[in-house]
């Protein structure tokens, strides 16, 4: 077979044949192709997807735990499988509340009189022994706080099961006579304990008046002042929630004013111990107004002075 020369022209060229490129030469069409190194379209969008920080905890934690609550749906889906876990884990409590080192067997009272004891323990009926899990120790310290007596109170749990009350009582100091009767109070005006009769406290300061309970520190400050006259002392009336009057035996009376009334019941006592002022028949001692005091006789003292008064005008007038 003839070889077939076929002439190629370039216009650059001046008409003369190109010869065709040799026949050895391999052509483009039968190359074989390499592979793309460039990821699909979904390998790349998954890629992306993992590099965002929500898809990952979404991936690792979200999907385990829908399957996890799922599942746990499922088999909580039964009445009677819900009834056993239930039962089950009353039971592994119970078994854990009730271990020895956990049961209280006694309760003690400590720092209360015989009487404030018996009235805890009638407050606080607690059924020994019983775990430590089923004592609402707050509850317990506001009931007992709630005594008249006590001041303060501390509960705890000691080694061995033994529930230690540690109370506080108040201190009485004066008895407040009101309208509904006979009180014992401490020095902050807080009530100790109802009484029946004065001699039931012989040895307490009496109080009288409506807001007397208010003021009982002012109180003990009077009476700590009228030292003097205590072995006279009845007591301290508080008149309209303002002032004090000392009330004496023999029904005398001083009336001290609003303002510093200390100094003007030391006024007082100086008076008496000068003139022995408290022997002589007065009735009111008024010491409110505190440049001038006045007294008031009795009426027998006063009808004695006057008849000594008409005597010496009588005298005085024959003698004319």
């Amino acid at each position: 077979m003839s070889k077939v020369i076929r002439s190629a022209y370039h216009p650059a060229h001046t008409g003369e044949p190109v010869p065709d490129a040799p026949a050895h030469q391999p052509s483009f069409a039968s190359a074989p192709r390499r592979a793309d190194p460039a990821p699909s379209r979904w390998s790349y969008r998954f890629q992306r997807l993992m590099l965002t920080p929500l898809f990952r905890l979404a991936l690792r934690a979200g999907i385990p735990m829908v399957l996890a609550f799922s599942m746990t749906g499922a088999y909580l889906a039964d009445q009677e499988r819900r009834d056993e876990v239930v039962n089950t884990l009353a039971e592994l409590r119970q078994s854990f509340e009730e271990r020895p080192e956990f049961m209280v067997k006694l309760m003690r009272v400590s720092g209360a009189s015989a009487e404030v004891a018996e009235d805890i323990h009638e407050v606080l009926p607690v059924d020994f022994p019983i775990t430590s899990f089923d004592l609402d120790l707050d509850h317990m310290r506001e009931t007992i706080a709630g005594l008249d007596p006590v001041e303060r109170v501390s509960l705890r749990i000691q080694p061995g099961g033994t529930l230690l009350v540690q109370v506080t009582e108040r201190v009485p100091a004066v008895i407040w006579r009101s309208g509904q009767g006979l009180e014992v109070l401490d020095a902050k005006g807080f009530r100790v304990a109802p009484l029946s009769t004065r001699l039931q406290r012989p040895d307490l300061p009496v109080i009288a008046g409506d807001g007397a309970d208010k003021v009982v520190g002012e109180a003990l400050a009077l009476l700590a002042a009228a030292r003097p006259l205590v072995a006279r002392m009845r007591g301290l009336v508080r008149v309209g929630d303002r002032r004090w009057d000392v009330v004496l035996d023999g029904d005398q009376r001083l009336m001290l004013p609003v303002e510093d009334p200390i100094s003007a019941l030391e006024r007082a006592i100086a008076m008496d111990a000068a003139m022995d002022l408290f022997a002589r028949d007065i009735a009111v001692v008024d010491l409110r107004l505190g440049h001038r005091s006045t007294l008031r006789m009795r009426e027998n003292a006063v009808a004695e002075l006057r008849r000594i008064k008409s005597v010496e005008l009588g005298f005085e007038a024959a003698n004319q």
